[in-house]
């Protein structure tokens, strides 16, 4: 039996993993990835953010999921993001907490209570991305494709900070095994 986590609620952060149309998107995600969601929530929460957005997504995809962090290569290069990351609750990061992640690069997506418009615009894409690898279930490595898709998202403006060209992840997850369908995973 799994452990029950409690549900954090705050005003605007209650049902975050609801899709636009409402309904419960978890038959879409891996296991996985929806505890990466569950914990950008938790970090949102604490970071006393209004909203999850892509660096929240960001940084829980690094310090959880292995394919995403293959993708990256190098440990320092990993710690160096991971810094900047950090310094989100304490530097830079403290004038996104007044606005809201909005590039103007997706559309906006209403009843996602809870979420940046690109953020929730990059969960949409991950959810395509992994039905045209033939997946039910989003992985981790296709948010990450769908957060660096937005050259104006938070996500990209800190990778852009530690060094990191956003096109070069994506050539990468493009380009190499990553977000490659794993034997039985299109079943799931």
């Amino acid at each position: 039996m799994r452990p029950r986590i409690p549900r954090q609620s705050a005003a605007g952060h209650d049902r975050t993993s609801r899709d636009r149309t409402g309904a419960e998107p978890d038959a879409r995600l891996t296991d996985e990835l929806a505890a990466v969601i569950a914990g950008a929530r938790r970090r949102a929460l604490r970071d006393g953010d209004r909203q999850i957005d892509t660096a929240h997504l960001l940084h829980t995809l690094l310090e959880s999921d292995p394919e995403v962090r293959a993708v990256f290569g190098d440990g320092p290069r990993i710690a160096r993001l991971l810094g900047y990351l950090v310094q989100r609750s304490i530097g830079y990061g403290l004038r996104w907490q007044s606005g809201v992640e909005d590039s103007g690069a997706v559309p906006v997506l209403t009843g996602v209570a809870g979420w940046s418009p690109v953020a929730a615009g990059a969960l949409e894409g991950a959810y395509g991305r992994a039905a045209r690898w033939g997946r039910v279930r989003a992985r981790g490595i296709d948010l990450l494709a769908a957060i660096i898709a937005d050259p104006e998202s938070r996500a990209v403006e800190v990778l852009g900070r530690a060094g990191i060209a956003a096109d070069e992840l994506s050539e990468r997850i493009e380009g190499g095994q990553a977000g490659r369908p794993a034997g039985g995973d299109a079943a799931r």
